[in-house]
């Protein structure tokens, strides 16, 4: 029962074939015999859970319904939960308890899901491996020693090896898509303010997107129902109506036309990849798709703009955490300043002080118009780049990644690590959805497509990637477990 979608366990909950305590016991139990392996998940509480699916049972019996009664979910540990730990992945908050619950938790809880605990991350979400976490890393259950992606890791690690029927995630510049392309799920990437960030503990506020990792694109489709919507507590929340994301998947591809970036396919793209995503191409084409190539100019300069844009708001974000309010605090401080600097040097990690570093330098007084500054106007420019794109093709196809799961450390230059977000970093600076589907595989790890949409078209993207995945069975491969990590 495990290994269902969401839409069949909501089916199965509502004929009465299961109980939602029995489901949650399910997963529970396959969490304790898998995660030693994977290490996907911070934070189980078991008595919340079994707690919250019994409530879920006696509301189905006085009548309640809905696509999320009673479905067993988890949260990446960047999302506030009220009475549970909310670290981030870091020593920082290693023993953070949140006293509210983050808008998307909330109305979730509201829809009834069932929250089984929290997901490990990078470091404020701050990494593409899932490598820079306090806790350690998470593992990707496709692959011995590889990497799930990140920053949102635990989350398609966890999806991927059904140790929940759907998680949260984040995605700053490509930690939603990055991670289900590694691990062989569908990851969306909402239009800014789509999703409201009330709760979602922030790396770059500009940047900074919720979405879910699920096991196919109806099941997006389902979450983004439930976590879609203006938020009155959330100023970056767009005051835009949603829609019944489900209600157009089944809508033919005729007529749509999908561009190809030329400037995707150049010679540093690993060519297994690219015929992955060209046979994807051709296979949207069959369901009655156009093919379009088309030029994004501006896209290489995606990875310089993005690297002083998100450390910058991160180095502003993160100076809250000074041992003073709450989180981590150094032992016998000497003074004020001794206090704030210990407490920052011992309770972030290399990465996460790494990027904190070079905000602060890009926005320092000598350096804000040359840096900064400069990198908002590239950003301007790439958004441009894409409403021009979309003035032709509806929708936009490419790589996720340009490579398959990598071991971990693997990577030990920053810039190479860097580098894994290449194809979808644009998406974040323009601000528009984006999403990851499975395509295929290479030496039996996962490989992704990414389409691409202009704002608000969420539902065009779940239409076209639930008209693929109708129409092909790579995500419904699974990972052999246990593995042996």
């Amino acid at each position: 029962m495990i290994e269902k979608t969401v839409v069949e366990l909501a089916s199965a909950l509502s004929t009465g074939s299961v109980s939602s305590v029995e489901l949650t016991r399910a997963f529970i139990d396959r969490i304790t015999t898998i995660d030693t392996q994977l290490n996907a998940y911070i934070t189980v509480d078991e008595q919340e859970a079994l707690k919250q699916a019994k409530e879920a049972d006696e509301a189905r019996a006085r009548g309640a319904h809905s696509p999320f009664l009673g479905v067993p979910i988890a949260h990446k540990d960047l999302f506030c939960t009220q009475g549970t730990k909310t670290t981030c992945g870091s020593k920082m908050l290693q023993n953070f308890v949140s006293p509210y619950d983050a808008t998307v938790v909330a109305r979730l809880k509201d829809s009834g899901a069932v929250t089984l605990g929290k997901t490990n991350c990078d470091e404020f979400a701050m990494g593409s491996s899932n490598e820079n976490s306090f806790f350690g890393p998470a593992y990707n259950p496709w692959g011995k020693n590889r990497v799930p992606g990140g920053s949102s890791g635990g989350s398609a690690s966890a999806v991927a090896a059904d140790l929940c029927a759907i998680a949260t995630g984040t995605d700053t510049g490509g930690s939603i898509r990055q991670p289900a392309s590694f691990c062989g799920v569908t990851g969306l990437k909402p239009t800014y303010g789509r999703v409201s960030r009330w709760g979602m503990v922030a790396y770059a506020s500009s940047l900074d997107v919720g979405g879910p990792l699920a096991k196919t694109a109806h099941d997006a489709a389902v979450m983004l129902n439930a976590i879609a919507g203006h938020d009155p507590k959330d100023s970056t929340s767009v005051a835009v109506s949603t829609e019944d994301y489900t209600q157009s998947l089944d809508a033919p591809l005729t007529n749509l036309r999908i561009g190809l970036p030329r400037q995707y396919f150049s010679q540093d793209l690993d060519p297994r990849v690219a015929a992955i995503i060209q046979e994807t191409a051709r296979n949207l084409e069959n369901l009655g798709a156009t093919l379009v190539d088309i030029d994004l100019e501006k896209s290489t300069l995606s990875l310089p703009a993005y690297y002083v844009i998100a450390p910058a708001e991160a180095s502003t974000n993160l100076s809250r955490y000074d041992g003073v309010r709450y989180g981590y605090r150094c032992e016998d401080p000497l003074d004020l300043e001794d206090m704030y600097t210990r407490s920052r040097t011992e309770g972030f990690g290399n990465e996460v002080k790494r990027r904190i570093m070079i905000g602060t330098y890009a926005l320092s007084a000598g350096y804000y118009d040359a840096y900064y500054k400069k990198a908002q106007r590239i950003r301007r420019l790439i958004k441009q780049d894409f409403s021009k794109a979309f003035e032709n093709v509806d929708a936009i196809l490419s790589p996720t990644s340009p490579f398959t799961a990598f071991e971990l450390g693997a990577k030990k230059d920053p810039v190479s690590m860097y580098l894994e977000d290449i194809y979808t970093l644009g998406v974040n600076l323009a601000g528009i959805p984006g999403i990851s589907i499975p395509a295929g595989f290479i030496n039996g790890l996962p490989i992704g497509a990414q389409l691409v949409a202009s704002d608000f078209r969420e539902g065009l993207l779940l239409n076209i990637a639930h008209q693929y995945q109708q129409n092909s069975d790579w995500h419904k491969q699974k990972p052999s477990m246990p593995m042996g990590v």
